[in-house]
């Protein structure tokens, strides 16, 4: 019972967290936007953000070749035939928690279920058109509300562990995909910038995606340079939503639901915490951060197949 109880909050925590994600990504691309650039730069940051889901062979599919930043805002947010929509991730993470509604705090349930509820009625009264920017600070809102309303009502036993798992695999993969692309996106595309301030509004737009950039300041107390983003994002084991600090919270959770630290899931999870904990930035930057990054994302996957085989999915019969 434990492992289909397990298996709905690892995913219910999952969706919710890739609903956030996204709010944020597509929240700095409309940011971005509107600051002065070229064309080409502009199609960039929009193409962009498909490539980081993986979406668009299925954007493509539906509206054309052509990347229209409104089809673009609206395929991300409302298309529930985009399985990684914020109005189909928040849908799911509400079926998740239905499933198990009989283990959840009546807190918890409610929370899922009003913030689906309230983003239907928002899309359909027109919140999101008259002002995206506070729609998506909604939906960051409501996801830091799911997290602390589970941590602070839910009995912490392993099911509790297995939703947290969910919660910093996805984390992980979303950080990895946003610094990939846009680090891509810059290297491209800020030779031509039309002034040096554009340079300054990229990397701080970046950082406050990921609500880093009061971090940036506190811990380099220096103008924001992309080598310095990259490290914040990929090895501060201090900083939130970092790809190492994510790792340390998987390797936490894991250990309080395995008293075999020889498994699988637990030795590819400490063999990948321990190459991003002894990493240098500057050794990421000379081998390629693509690579690094593409390499971390297959392993994150492999890490998350895993967990599920050996935890989550009932074994047949």
């Amino acid at each position: 019972m434990l492992s289909r109880t397990a298996d709905h909050l690892f995913w219910m925590s999952r969706y919710t967290e890739r609903a956030e994600n996204t709010a944020r990504i597509l929240d700095v691309n409309y940011q971005t936007s509107m600051l002065p650039q070229s064309a080409s730069s502009a199609q960039s940051g929009w193409e962009g953000l498909l490539s980081i889901s993986e979406l668009k062979p299925r954007f493509s599919a539906k509206h054309g070749d052509r990347v229209v930043p409104r089809d673009v805002m609206d395929f991300m947010v409302r298309d529930e035939d985009n399985s990684s929509s914020i109005v189909s991730c928040l849908k799911n993470a509400r079926e998740n928690a239905r499933a198990v509604r009989g283990t959840l705090t009546t807190e918890v349930w409610e929370t899922e279920n009003q913030t689906y509820l309230e983003v239907i009625r928002m899309l359909r009264n027109g919140d999101f058109e008259r002002d995206p920017s506070q729609f998506f600070e909604w939906v960051k809102f409501r996801s830091h509300l799911s997290r602390g309303v589970t941590a602070g009502t839910m009995l912490q036993d392993e099911a509790f562990h297995f939703l947290r798992l969910g919660t910093f695999l996805e984390r992980a993969d979303n950080t990895a995909r946003l610094v990939d692309v846009k680090f891509h996106v810059a290297q491209k595309n800020l030779a031509n910038a039309l002034d040096e301030d554009f340079d300054f509004y990229h990397w701080s737009s970046i950082l406050r995606s990921v609500s880093g950039f009061e971090i940036y300041r506190k811990v380099y107390r220096d103008v924001i340079k992309p080598e310095r983003v990259a490290e914040l994002l990929i090895l501060r084991a201090d900083m939130p939503r970092s790809l190492l600090g994510c790792l340390n919270e998987v390797m936490n959770n894991l250990a309080m639901v395995t008293s075999d630290a020889s498994s699988e899931t637990s030795r590819r999870a400490g063999k990948l915490r321990s190459d991003l904990q002894f990493a240098r930035i500057d050794e990421i930057l000379a081998n390629g951060l693509h690579a690094f990054l593409t390499q971390f994302l297959d392993r994150v996957n492999e890490l998350g197949s895993h967990l599920s085989r050996e935890f989550l999915v009932p074994a047949t019969t």
